[in-house]
């Protein structure tokens, strides 16, 4: 848990200075995509899935009012 933490942690903090950078190529979507893997082995994957499932229920159901109005 240490470890997967502490990678979460330092792949993060070099996603902020790539993006702050403005660099977009192949060495930051690499580092995207190790913290997205480090991330989801630790305890914040599970907050992080209900955060984002209940913004796609708050979608849904802004779609279906819009869609349901006459």
């Amino acid at each position: 848990m240490v470890i997967s933490f502490s990678l979460a942690l330092l792949f993060g903090v070099i996603m902020f200075f790539m993006i702050r950078s403005g660099a977009v190529k192949w060495g930051p979507a690499i580092v995207a995509i190790l913290f997205g893997f480090s991330l989801a082995s630790t305890g914040a994957a599970d907050p992080i899935n209900s955060f984002l499932e209940s913004i796609t229920n708050a979608v849904d159901e802004v779609d279906g009012s819009i869609n349901s109005s006459p």
